[in-house]
């Protein structure tokens, strides 16, 4: 009976140590998992950096293009109304302090 006592104590006592070792091989492989997940996570925002800053030049080389273009186009309209003003300013002048006194 004793032994089958100290059998019983000495298998819990096992049983305790396999339950330990288990407990902390999960908190350490958590651990882990977690550095590995950071790691991951830094390597892919570096290399999304350094991806943004290979495109830098180029959009904004496109971003500069389009602005001329727009810029070209805005500056053939202005031309394009002080030429209409320089031909028919005078008659718009007329006309609009004729509606506005109300003749």
């Amino acid at each position: 009976m004793n032994d089958m006592l100290k059998q019983i104590i000495e298998m819990d006592e096992k049983a305790r140590q396999i339950t330990d070792a288990a407990q902390k091989q999960k908190i350490d492989t958590e651990k882990e998992i977690s550095r590995t997940r950071e790691d991951i996570r830094n390597r892919y925002l570096a290399r999304a950096r350094a991806r943004v800053e290979k495109n830098r030049p180029l959009e904004q080389a496109a971003a500069e293009k389009t602005w001329q273009v727009k810029e070209h186009h805005y500056h053939a309209l202005v031309e394009q109304l002080d030429q209409q003003y320089a031909q028919s300013g005078e008659k718009w002048v007329d006309t609009i302090v004729r509606n506005v006194i109300g003749e």
